[in-house]
């Protein structure tokens, strides 16, 4: 007899490790992504440069919207990207570049 949030069935734990193990790379990923925004708002200070770029933004949301094979929508992307976007943002100010 299986338990009621299946945790014992095999098949789920297998699916289960490895949603695991893609989220764990997404907030690697995510981590590393903040850093270089943090290093490349710092060098961008010390050469007078704005450090925000609206249509490098806009380019790079084009170009993963044509990269993504889906199942994912482009509206579903959007919002994650945009997410992404501004969490970075976020925190590469609290670390102190912006």
């Amino acid at each position: 007899m299986s338990t009621a949030n299946g945790s014992d069935d095999p098949v789920i734990r297998q699916y289960r490790d490895q949603i695991s193990d893609n989220d764990l790379k997404i907030v690697e990923l995510i981590n590393k992504r903040i850093r270089l925004v943090d290093q490349l708002w710092r060098y961008k200070a010390e050469k007078g440069i704005e450090r925000f770029n609206p249509e490098r933004e806009q380019w790079m949301l084009t170009c993963v919207t044509r990269a993504n094979k889906g199942p994912l929508s482009a509206e579903a992307l959007r919002e994650v990207y945009q997410a992404i976007v501004k969490v970075s943002h976020d925190e590469a100010r609290r670390l102190g570049a912006g």
